[in-house]
């Protein structure tokens, strides 16, 4: 974010009272917290998509070679 984008949140915060710039402050830190969380799972969901499509196709395989059991959700 650029400091005139930042400045421009800040000015906004400062004309709310101070109860309510503590509540949008806490909403935009849970929001910063959940885009730093997306960002972390799209990079470590890059890395590995290769080994998540190599592990479907073995998965495929072993059903095709009839190697596979149904799930028994029961025994989980």
């Amino acid at each position: 974010m650029s400091t005139a984008t930042i400045n421009t949140v800040t000015k906004m915060l400062e004309n709310l009272p101070e109860v309510v710039q503590e509540r949008a402050v806490e909403h935009l830190r849970e929001y910063l917290e959940e885009i730093s969380d997306e960002m972390r799972w799209n990079e470590n969901f890059n890395k590995n998509s290769g080994k998540l499509s190599e592990m479907a196709r073995n998965a495929r395989k072993e059903i095709a070679e009839g190697k596979a059991e149904a799930m028994d959700f029961e025994k989980l």
